[in-house]
């Protein structure tokens, strides 16, 4: 999508209503014409100059109207300057110079808050609204950068910047289109607009501005409609698509592609993390094991800690989660507490790598050197190590080995270890509603993402 003209629209600006030439004045002169007319316009003053559309009263006319906006703009002056019976500029108006009685330059109105004004003083008012994670990841980082006009180079680990930033610029209509120029994805462009919306509103009911049209309200299905989810929709050629067949609209891309290792790939990579010649990587085995034998997410087990662990009870407390990214223990996806109840391979792995001497609040896994871990670290081993800005090299990871090997069939990253345990436990026929309760989820997703819809299937003869 191209750029719109960002350039300051003329304050005499020349147009033609029924063949008939006009000026049209912006609304910053409104206090002169209230001193010329006796009375304040009700919006912008225009005025028919009594000359028919041709191409030399076109030009006559907007040669006139680049004069008076330049006399009228010289902010000490413009009284000398200014000639209200129009003559100076070779036409003809109803004023008279004694009609002019200004004894003060017009007004300046007072400026527009700027956009990134208005962006931080939103954010400080949404932070305890929000959980951690999603304040700072996508609202200091992702929406900021995007109203920055900054864009992410993956090859040279450095922000671009585009020249497209409205961070800078005044509320007015054309910053949304702007915004909607920078290449982020359609996903985060929709919830920034949702969030500039919310933060306009809340700066009119401050009284914070002038602006009557919320210019963040221009892109359609900023505000969706919420659906029944169960709703069959209807395709362009006229078949209907069943509520499990409709993609989802999930805003973690994590958690749109649900694709799952087989028990066979799942069983040849805990292998390959135990027998690996690396430290680091068999210090990650028991990590990676216990995320494909619980399907709990890898923030909630970074953050286990053994007082979590309740060996006299078979259970597992999930109720926190690690965000490296801010460096927190905070609360998980859902803000619940779970119970997990230990099977005898998830029973004897913990056991198994339990310390004799360890304390209740040690975490359960951790790195070499004892520190938490997190999605990048978890990432060096999975995939391959973080390249170094100043050298080129490629230490790849126990995935990444295994598909370059054949061994496995594909790449999936390390969240589908959670979609791995939640596809191989619905299709052993496992009872859904405890799957859900342990994983967080709910049972419309397992029957539409991990169980898939057998047309051919016959109900059971009982």
């Amino acid at each position: 999508m191209q750029a719109k003209n960002t350039a300051p629209k003329p304050l005499v600006s020349v147009y033609a209503e029924k063949g008939v030439l006009a000026f049209r004045f912006s609304s910053k002169f409104n206090p002169l014409f209230e001193i010329l007319d006796g009375k304040a316009p009700t919006k912008q003053k225009t005025m028919g100059l009594g000359l028919r559309e041709s191409p030399e009263n076109w030009n006559l006319a907007q040669s006139a109207a680049l004069r008076i906006e330049r006399d009228l703009s010289d902010s000490e002056n413009w009284q000398l300057l200014f000639d209200p019976t129009f003559v100076k500029y070779g036409l003809t108006v109803k004023y008279t110079s004694a009609a002019l009685k200004l004894a003060a330059p017009i007004p300046e109105p007072e400026p527009e808050m700027t956009v990134g004004a208005m962006w931080e003083d939103y954010l400080e008012w949404k932070q305890p609204q929000l959980e951690p994670t999603t304040f700072t990841i996508k609202f200091c980082r992702t929406y900021t950068n995007i109203l920055k006009g900054l864009t992410w180079n993956k090859k040279t680990r450095l922000f671009t910047n585009t020249q497209n930033g409205v961070w800078e610029l005044s509320l007015c209509p054309s910053v949304a289109d702007l915004i909607l120029t920078h290449n982020a994805c359609a996903e985060n462009i929709k919830n920034l607009f949702t969030a500039l919306l919310e933060a306009f509103t809340r700066l009119q009911s401050l009284g914070k501005t002038k602006l009557t049209t919320n210019p963040f309200v221009i892109v359609g299905g900023v505000t969706e409609n919420k659906t029944d989810k169960y709703k069959s929709t209807v395709n362009a050629d006229g078949t209907i698509r069943l509520w499990y067949e409709i993609q989802d609209t999930e805003i973690n891309p994590k958690e749109r592609d649900r694709r799952a290792f087989t028990k066979d790939q799942r069983d040849t990579i805990i292998k390959a993390f135990y027998e690996s010649d690396k430290a680091n990587v068999r210090q990650a085995a028991p990590l990676i094991e216990f995320l494909f034998l619980t399907g709990c997410r890898s923030g909630e087990a970074f953050a286990l800690t053994w007082n979590n662990i309740k060996f006299d009870n078979n259970q597992i407390v999930i109720y926190k989660s690690y965000a490296g990214s801010i460096k927190q223990v905070k609360g998980t996806k859902n803000n619940d507490t779970r119970l997990f109840l230990m099977y005898p391979k998830l029973r004897d792995l913990l056991l198994r790598i339990k310390p004799a001497d360890a304390k209740p609040t040690d975490l359960v896994f951790q790195l070499m050197c004892g520190a938490t871990y997190s999605s990048e670290t978890l990432n060096q081993v999975w995939n391959q190590s973080k390249p170094n800005r100043n050298k080129e090299y490629y230490h790849p990871g126990i995935i990444t080995e295994l598909v370059e090997s054949g061994a496995i069939s594909c790449y999936l990253p390390p969240y589908h270890t959670r979609h791995t345990f939640i596809t191989l436990q619905a299709r052993s026929g496992v009872d859904l509603v405890m799957l859900a309760g342990i994983c967080s989820t709910g049972v419309d997703k397992i029957h539409k993402h991990y169980l898939e819809h057998d047309k051919s299937a016959l109900p059971n003869n009982i």
